[in-house]
């Protein structure tokens, strides 16, 4: 570089010389600047010397034209002539002027109308455009997100209508001039619509207030479409929204259920908001991750009760209404927001921290509420210490409703629950209902922390609210009540889902949710809770109690208050246990089906071997990493891995440290049945785990386990009837609970053309039961022998149905009209069409259609016996367009469709119902549709293949 510094002056004198040259480029341009401007100044001079010489030769011309007029007083009459000829010709000239000026008036004022309409035209074609471009989007869009709703609503419960207005107070975060929320079934009032936005120091003193140019309400996607003129400004806020809605019958949104109160039906009005329901009952971003707080008002009638998910702050009494005010929420999702209005009598208690809770059920039923108020105080307590975070509101009601589609709801602060799953009678309820209180109450108040204080981000993500509460209620039954031994009863719960993930119809945990409307698919069955709850039991064991509970502490901690995905959830469990919890659990979230893990003994060695299993007995995908935990002649010899791979091997010596022979011992897979999977062994190691059934070396865990697998192995047509019906020998002297309602479900989905041996197995089993028991209860045994007895007794009901026919239906009937407890009214109709009489099955599926029957209930009387399900599958075709009509808008109509249809064995009857449906099939059942004609599929393949044995 140093032979340039020779030329550096030069470089200065030339970079000088350039920029003196642009200097006097800018002096010049200047110089003509001033020129110009002093020439149009002199321009300007001019113009008005000219103007004021014009006006003095005007003046002049005046003074002349008066001289004239005085020297010529004497040519007066012509003057006169000549001045009206002036004026006439001034009136002419002026009307002319006028109508030139109306003439051209009209053109301005037909171009600026023509213009309006034209820019109207064009407003209206983009938002044509805008509207198409919106229809048919998976969610909301962003641009604007609600941090408050002041929501005000009169239900009149005699016309089942109600008015209400809604005020949002919303963050504009980007340019647009939309606002796109959630609305149907609502008659919005345009007039009443406008965003205000507050003066700022940048606008003017006042605030600003806008009102949309159009108002679109899109009903097959849900949405309000709100189109302003010009963009919103970005920040806060407020839209206002007056509207009327109906209180529906359909169970979902804002509805009717009634009641009866001193002999005469009433209406109380009710809210069932998820998943994607509140958009019913006020315009709203009804989707979890738009978190907002919450004030509601109500106008209702001055004498009812009225519930909220917060405690009342006011409530003013006018005549026969009042006006109740209720505290502003903490942030929550729209689907958490509650409203009871109706009749009711509490039980109260308190919580060691003050939280007031509250059981309200029908007047007079109060006493039965005294049980669950008690599991609550208790499992709130719980779940405080297990969760590392108390609960969040100041107080929790729970609410009896008899019409009710879902078993519960665990609103914030206020959970509904179908009646028969909230009260209990000391002197009348079964063991069963006891049982069914606690596991409903504890899952319900699970999801005050699981699903309202940690929201699923999207309902993709739905496992993880009802997975986790149901796998906590366990836990907090088997705490409460550890002599009832839930976790095995837990395995009973398990059945349905794992024989439903053994459909090629099935679906993974996780389902990719595109459209609100597709939640419905998933919401109602099995895989989200069950399953779920099935693999968090796997995970749990497989990390290790105190670690998982520690780990779930810290994402509960994390995400309060907030949204989280199933990643969430495992990076919390990585960070807990070091280990690799996300490559383990994604195999059994994001792809459906389960394994079945067959085991044999090969020169002393055990080998595994994994696939998915199918009940159709085809091959499907996999692998799974499956943890693995064996036991070998004893519970204190056992090995735990992981089955990464599609086969292993297990040296049965490292089994036992001081090298004894194990061949002869028998080898017990998924101990404690914590595994979701199946397990299939040879014939050698099956014939030693029924000399321990049969000695009771195996836990009632493990023995339901094998049988419920074995059962399942069998109609998947991979072991032979006989098999099956050897190793159900081994549980001839069995008395557990859930071992016995493991037989009566094989007796259940026996075919009767088929396994008469089976059902004959199975009423021994429960008669033996009932004799050791009695039929009485007796004063301090066990819950599990009050199961037993229960299901005995069911038993034994089902055969008098069966064998007496029209006698039995009767006394049934009678039964049902004479009790108020809905628990028994629900034991009832699953007995009812227990006969094989086509005419009583007929008089019972269409008693479920009554008045009588509450909508939820009707489908508890579809469990028709075998020999009627023809008779019940022309009932179902004949009143088809009737139970669509009732039932089709929820999850119920599912129950209809898989009762009667998935029963049947032929691949005959599988067509004729495929055909059928072919256009009658909506989306809420489509999968179930499948699902059923699948089974029948399976079935027809079982009877076929033991018709070949």
């Amino acid at each position: 570089m140093a032979f340039l510094l020779p030329f550096l002056p030069f470089a200065a004198a030339a970079i000088g010389i350039i920029i003196g040259a642009k200097n006097d480029r800018k002096q010049e341009r200047r110089r003509e600047e001033e020129n110009a401007r002093r020439i149009r100044e002199e321009e300007n001079a001019r113009r008005i010397i000219e103007e004021n010489a014009r006006r003095i030769r005007e003046e002049e011309e005046n003074a002349r034209r008066i001289r004239e007029e005085e020297d010529e007083k004497r040519r007066r009459e012509e003057e006169e002539n000549q001045r009206r000829r002036r004026e006439e010709e001034e009136d002419a000239r002026r009307i002319k002027e006028e109508e030139e000026d109306e003439r051209r008036r009209r053109e301005e004022e037909d171009a600026r109308r023509r213009k309006e309409e034209e820019d109207a035209k064009e407003k209206f074609e983009s938002h044509k455009k805008k509207m198409e471009q919106l229809k048919g989007q998976p969610r909301l869009p962003k641009s604007s997100v609600p941090k408050r709703y002041d929501i005000w609503l009169k239900p009149d419960l005699s016309t089942c209508k109600f008015d209400g207005s809604v005020a949002i107070e919303l963050n504009i975060i980007v340019d647009t001039s939309f606002i796109i929320l959630n609305a149907v079934e609502l008659s919005i009032d345009a007039t009443s619509i406008s965003f205000t936005h507050p003066a700022t120091a940048n606008s003017s003193n006042s605030n600003q207030v806008l009102k949309p140019l159009y108002v679109d309400v899109v009903e097959e996607d849900e949405i309000l479409v709100l189109d302003f003129a010009d963009t919103l400004p970005i920040g806060i806020g407020l839209l206002t929204i007056d509207f009327k809605g109906i209180l529906n019958s359909k169970m979902k949104g804002f509805y009717t259920s009634t009641y009866e109160h001193n002999g005469e039906k009433k209406n109380m009005a009710v809210t069932q908001f998820e998943p994607a329901d509140a958009r019913r009952c006020f315009p709203c971003w009804d989707e979890p991750a738009f978190k907002a707080m919450f004030k509601i008002t109500l106008d209702v009638p001055s004498q009812l009760v009225t519930l909220s998910n917060m405690p009342i702050i006011e409530e003013k009494v006018d005549g026969d209404l009042k006006t109740v005010s209720y505290q502003e929420s903490p942030i929550m999702s729209t689907y958490l927001v509650a409203i009871v209005v109706g009749l009711f009598d509490y039980v109260e208690h308190l919580t060691s921290d003050g939280i007031k809770v509250r059981v309200y059920c029908q007047v007079g039923k109060v006493n039965q509420g005294k049980f669950a108020l008690e599991v609550a105080v208790r499992t709130l307590e719980l779940y405080k210490e297990y969760f590392a975070m108390p609960y969040f509101l100041p107080k929790l009601d729970m609410v009896a409703i008899l019409d009710f589609a879902f078993g519960a709801m665990g609103n914030y602060g206020l959970v509904t629950i179908c009646e028969r799953n909230l009260i209990y009678d000391n002197q009348h309820s079964a063991a069963a209902n006891k049982q069914r209180v606690v596991i409903t109450v504890a899952q319900e108040l699970a999801h005050q922390w699981f699903g309202n204080l940690v929201t699923m981000e999207w309902w993709t993500y739905l496992w993880l609210n009802e997975g986790f509460a149901t796998w906590v209620s366990y836990l907090a039954a088997n705490h409460l009540f550890p002599e009832w031994e839930v976790w095995t009863q837990f395995l009973i719960d398990c059945t349905e889902e794992l024989r439903l993930d053994g459909l090629a119809e099935s679906h993974p945990i996780e389902v990719e949710i595109n459209h609100a409307r597709e939640i419905d698919e998933i919401f109602f069955d099995a895989m989200s809770d069950k399953k779920g709850a099935s693999v968090i039991r796997m995970l749990q064991s497989y990390l290790g109690a105190e670690c998982f509970q520690r780990s779930l502490a810290s994402y509960i901690k994390k995400f309060a208050c907030s949204n989280a995905k199933t990643e969430d959830l495992w990076v919390a469990l990585e960070e807990g246990s070091s280990e690799s919890v996300n490559q383990l659990m994604n195999s059994w979230t994001k792809q459906k089906g389960y394994p079945v893990v067959s085991v044999k003994v090969k020169d002393e060695k055990l080998v595994f071997e994994q696939s998915q299993f199918l009940a159709s007995g085809s091959l499907g995908d996999g692998p799974w990493i499956v943890p693995i935990t064996l036991c070998c002649g004893s519970y204190d010899v056992h090995k735990n891995f992981l089955l990464q791979t599609k086969s292993e091997t297990l040296d049965m010596k490292e089994l036992r440290s001081d090298g004894s022979n194990l061949a002869s011992s028998w080898v017990k897979l998924n101990v404690n049945q914590t595994g979701f999977y199946r397990v299939k062994y040879d014939e050698d190691l099956a014939a030693k785990l029924r000399y321990a059934i049969e000695n009771k070396y195996l836990s009632a865990t493990d023995r339901f386990g094998i049988l419920d697998d074995s059962f399942a192995l069998c109609m998947a047509r991979q072991k032979s009837l006989n098999s099956l019906l050897i190793l159900m020998g081994a549980y001839s002297g069995e008395l557990e609970y859930t071992i016995s309602y493991k037989v009566e479900r094989i007796a259940a989905d026996a075919n009767p053309e088929l396994l008469e041996c089976i059902k004959q197995f199975f009423i021994s089993l429960f008669l033996r039961s009932a004799m050791k028991l009695g039929w009485e209860p007796k004063k301090g045994e066990s819950h599990l022998d009050a199961l037993l007895r229960g299901e005995a007794a069911y038993v034994a009901v089902m055969r008098r149905v069966s064998s007496s026919n029209r006698f039995g239906f009767e006394n049934l009937l009678r039964v049902y009209r004479e009790t108020d407890l809905s628990q028994e009214k629900t034991r009832v109709l699953s007995s009812l069409a227990s006969s094989p009489d086509p005419s009583i099955i007929l008089e019972a599926v269409n008693f479920l259609l009554s008045s009588e029957v509450c909508t939820q209930d009707a489908v508890l009387g579809l469990a028709v016996s075998r020999e009627g399900r023809e008779t019940a599958w022309t009932w179902l075709k004949d009143n088809w367009e009737h139970i669509s009509k009732t039932w089709g808008s929820g999850y119920l109509i599912t129950r209809f469709v898989s009762s009667i249809v998935s029963v049947f064995a032929s691949f005959e009857k599988a067509k004729e119902i495929k055909e059928f449906f072919a256009n009658r099939t909506e989306s809420k059942f489509a999968r179930t549709l499948k699902q059923s004609i699948e089974q029948v599929h399976i079935n027809a393949n079982w009877v076929q293949s033991v018709q070949n044995e």
